[in-house]
């Protein structure tokens, strides 16, 4: 840091040259496109190519690429990507730097995470970073008899950072090179991985993502630069002639790894054979065996659900049945497109509670019930809150300046309240209701006595901030502006300058 704690060396994302704008690409172009006039007429960059590039020229894309040589910690980016080891406190160049700017706060966050497996991703504030946030993920270790399984982990990596991304409806992102020297991983094989995985996320899923900063070393970059024009090709020109360069594995629709030995043939129509069919071998006999409740080993589904109703199951096989709707709920959850949903920033998290708890935030007021397809919402819940659940956690609901249009109905939050897994409800110690109106108070205490079990000792009515920071300081909840201004209002301003407010 610089005297009086101004930030030193912060590079400004704006002022990098993206990558559907270097000069000499078009230079080189124009002169090629000379030559080829003159003595290349039938040339292969004059074909008709009987088959499209898989990763065609697009310019709204390759205007979010920017390619930098220096250090991602002094990126102003939304986040940044710090490359760690399972226990996340890797001594490698990048952790270093990113901890050394960040400062010593974050170190203490990372202890709270206690751990990371590999292909994941964590995130923390960014502390003293020009960056808001830091992303933590851990690469594979490379070894060339298991590279199948390194090369999905890889891609889990760039996958689950773009996705936590896109979910925390940020801007911006600075890529530093995930897999490090000393996990042994070769830097040609993992560019691959990294371009065409980000390049994927940006085809499908990357609507809100503006920039995305691929930061590399000085050994790093010449592969970087080789490489990007397969990927990002700049022209027409510059796609054709990268098509002979890709490699033969370019992943699936997602960038993923593809491993034909692993592919399953998915029948049309299993258990029925085909009126054309001769064959009575045994494979095709077995082939007729379903996916009923006899073939799962399990008991018939509807004497079960008719059990459940007459209350005759055992809890373990209720806890079971309930295991498996959740886990239906979460694929969908993965699944689906939600960019919709977290651009709306009803939900997200913050910092920890005074007892260490992660603090969760829900706007009342950005919640357009009437508007927003309610289905695709409980998916978003279950998606951003599943890994926060693992442990103890707090919610913090603003009920602040909300309307009709903003208010969940009951049954909506009884379904929810059903369908979430047993840990949302076991690692939930608080629920603070910030400036509730009599008739919320009303109808919370008919919801949590009548229709839900377990939460009505756990729900906390707040009226002013100044109650809600004896629970959660205030450096350590983000809070909209007009709940500032409403409670400065309301309830006159209080003595602790919130950060959300300077």
């Amino acid at each position: 840091m610089d005297p009086l704690g101004a930030r030193s060396q912060v590079v400004d994302i704006q002022s990098l040259s993206t990558w559907d704008q270097p000069a000499e690409v078009k230079e080189a172009q124009e002169v090629e496109s000379e030559s080829d006039t003159e003595t290349k007429d039938d040339s292969f960059t004059n074909q008709q190519w009987p088959f499209p590039s898989p990763f065609p020229c697009r310019d709204d894309i390759n205007r979010k690429i920017a390619l930098f040589t220096g250090d991602v910690a002094v990126l102003n980016c939304t986040a940044i990507i710090n490359t760690t080891n399972e226990t996340l406190m890797d001594k490698n160049p990048i952790s270093e730097s990113i901890h050394r700017h960040a400062g010593p706060d974050l170190r203490d966050e990372l202890l709270k995470l206690k751990a990371c497996r590999t292909g994941e991703a964590k995130m923390t504030e960014g502390f003293n970073l020009a960056s808001r946030f830091i992303i933590h993920t851990v690469g594979p270790k490379y070894k060339a008899k298991y590279r199948t399984a390194a090369e999905s982990s890889l891609y889990s990596c760039y996958r689950n950072i773009m996705q936590l991304a896109k979910e925390q409806a940020m801007a911006s992102v600075g890529l530093c090179v995930v897999s490090t020297v000393k996990r042994g991983y070769p830097l040609e094989d993992a560019t691959h991985i990294a371009l065409r995985t980000v390049r994927r996320f940006l085809e499908l899923h990357g609507q809100s993502i503006e920039t995305v900063v691929f930061a590399v070393s000085d050994i790093e970059e010449p592969v970087y630069r080789k490489l990007l024009p397969l990927y990002y090709p700049r022209s027409v020109a510059e796609e054709r002639s990268s098509l002979p360069l890709l490699p033969a594995d370019i992943g699936n629709s997602e960038g993923e790894p593809v491993v034909p030995e692993r592919q399953i043939r998915i029948a049309e129509k299993p258990g029925s054979l085909e009126d054309n069919s001769e064959d009575d071998s045994l494979e095709l006999d077995l082939g007729v065996v379903g996916t009923h409740a006899f073939a799962r080993m399990e008991g018939d589904v509807d004497k079960q659900r008719k059990l459940i109703l007459q209350g005759q199951m055992s809890d373990a096989t209720v806890q079971k049945q309930h295991q498996r709707n959740y886990n239906r709920w979460l694929c969908r959850a993965r699944a689906e497109d939600l960019s919709d949903i977290a651009a709306l920033k009803a939900l997200y998290q913050t910092g920890v509670d005074k007892c260490g708890r992660t603090v969760m935030v829900i706007v009342g007021r950005n919640i357009p019930v009437t508007m927003i397809d309610i289905e695709k919402a409980l998916l978003y819940f279950i998606h951003v809150l599943d890994h926060i659940t693992v442990k103890e956690y707090v919610m913090v609901y603003f009920h602040t300046l909300t309307g009709e249009h903003n208010h969940m109905d009951s049954d909506f939050l009884k379904k929810l309240y059903d369908i979430v897994d047993t840990k949302f409800k076991k690692n939930l110690k608080a629920f603070y209701f910030v400036h509730p109106t009599f008739r919320s108070k009303v109808s919370t205490w008919f919801f949590t006595t009548f229709s839900v079990s377990g939460m009505k000792d756990k729900v906390h009515h707040i009226d002013t901030l100044q109650q809600l920071f004896t629970c959660i300081l205030p450096e350590q909840i983000d809070i909209p502006p007009f709940v500032l201004e409403y409670d400065a209002r309301a309830n006159g301003p209080y003595h602790t300058n919130h950060p959300s407010g300077l």
